[in-house]
């Protein structure tokens, strides 16, 4: 079990701390495409300083994101023996289709954006940043494929001995529906992560005066792309959340602390949560609140409990406990949608303040919004933690087993390992923390191209 936790909670570790860079580099790849689009159209120097500016922050973003990113594949290998072979003739086709096509297109067509300036024509060079988004987007589409496949098992068969996945179907691989919504999710995920990086740093100058022309400009981009990235996730999340109750349904019944089937079910806002004898001891709910988010009715929608799906669950799977950890899984997903609703308050305030032209003049507005630049990082690694962990205790849902999918390692090597990664994650992070704020420090000057430090 000391293995089994330490092989978890490295990949954990690794994988939340990979996650603070990937939502960035979807969302601000496109913004700074667009903002180049716009540059290219009305051939405004003000654009291209907006495209340098953001688009250097992008670099730096990437480059650690890539760096981290790598690590991730190895973990299968390493900590995960069982599961890459059961998995591997499925899982591997979709990581090297991301690594040979998506993250060679990004990175080919970033480097010709590098070295392009005035050297390709400005609609060239326009495709190539367009080129760098699309890449990036679907170099993250892959990647949910594979993890979509541990989600709900598609387009496969067992082996005829039964020691392992076979794909029969790559189509319905591609087709399956938690990919689908998951894609939609964080990619708008990512323009909400976007959207506040760029308003967190403009408002953190327009305190400062610095250059507020350029940095007005840029805080208008963030909040008009925060509001639609908004309202799209939070409607592809209530969709993703209905297709879950009936693919998932022992994920969403932890993530709502229900114990007992309900006909209304009842939605918790916060909730005492004993799992150790199986119980909510208080809770405050919104009577037929859940029934309305699966059926939008108060009056009627069943949504089966915990025990009653574990119950189900032994009599399919065989003996043993298939119940996640439910108080980390219903507090994550509280922690995601709480934060979710603080940044579309924010966002609102936001178009508000800058349709008025307040913008400058809110200056406790614009001290709140620098911090919560941080606010869609932590939202997303706690809906990675919520659907990752209401998985448990399966590696692929139905199929294969955490036990089953562990490497048979040393527990020193897995302490050793940990204790490694901890220390080079750390270093890394000191590192990024250090070069973003050195770039982000800078200041475009009001004329030319050159930039000074703030």
């Amino acid at each position: 079990m000391e293995g089994i936790f330490l092989a978890r909670l490295q990949f954990a570790v690794t994988s939340v701390y990979h996650f603070f860079f990937v939502p960035l580099t979807l969302g601000l790849g496109i913004l700074v495409a667009i903002m180049e689009t716009r540059y290219v159209q009305t051939d405004d120097e003000k654009y291209k300083k907006m495209t340098l500016f953001w688009g250097k922050l992008f670099l730096i973003n990437f480059a650690m994101g890539v760096v981290t990113g790598i690590v991730q594949e190895f973990h299968f290998g390493m900590n995960w023996a069982g599961y890459s072979a059961f998995v591997g003739d499925i899982f591997g086709a979709p990581l090297a289709i991301e690594a040979l096509l998506a993250f060679f297109l990004e990175s080919t067509f970033l480097g010709i954006w590098i070295f392009g300036w005035n050297r390709l024509s400005k609609k060239l060079h326009l495709a190539t940043i367009w080129l760098v988004a699309f890449a990036s987007n679907l170099s993250a589409f892959w990647i949910l494929v594979a993890n979509s496949f541990m989600q709900n098992p598609v387009g496969y068969e067992m082996a005829a001995d039964g020691s392992r996945a076979l794909m029969n179907n790559f189509p319905a691989l591609l087709a399956n529906p938690h990919a689908l919504f998951q894609f939609g999710h964080v990619i708008t995920a990512g323009l909400v992560t976007a959207a506040f990086f760029i308003m967190g740093i403009s408002a953190y100058h327009l305190v400062k005066k610095n250059n507020p022309d350029f940095f007005k400009k840029s805080f208008k981009y963030g909040a008009v792309a925060g509001i639609i990235a908004g309202v799209l996730v939070t409607l592809i999340g209530h969709l993703q959340g209905q297709y879950l109750t009936k693919a998932q349904p022992m994920k969403m019944a932890a993530a709502e602390a229900i114990w007992e089937t309900q006909d209304p079910a009842a939605i918790a806002i916060v909730a005492g949560i004993d799992e150790k004898n199986k119980t909510n001891t208080w809770e405050l709910a919104v009577p037929g609140g859940l029934s309305f988010m699966n059926f939008y009715s108060f009056t009627s929608g069943e949504v089966p409990g915990i025990n009653q799906l574990q119950a189900e669950m032994e009599a399919k799977y065989g003996p043993g406990n298939y119940i996640p950890p439910v108080a980390l899984t219903f507090w994550s997903f509280r922690i995601m949608f709480g934060l979710a609703l603080v940044m579309a308050l924010l966002g609102l305030l936001a178009i508000i303040f800058y349709a008025k032209g307040t913008l400058e003049k809110q200056t406790w507005f614009l001290k709140i919004m620098f911090p919560a630049l941080f606010l869609p990082y932590i939202s997303s690694s706690f809906g990675w933690i919520m659907a990752e962990v209401g998985r448990q205790p399966w590696v692929v849902y139905g199929l294969q087993l955490l036990k089953d999918g562990v490497s048979k390692l040393p527990l020193s090597f897995l302490v050793i390992s940990f204790t490694g990664f901890v220390i080079i994650y750390t270093a890394l992070a000191i590192v990024d923390v250090y070069l973003l704020v050195k770039a982000a420090g800078k200041v475009p000057s009001e004329s030319g191209a050159a930039v000074q430090e703030a």
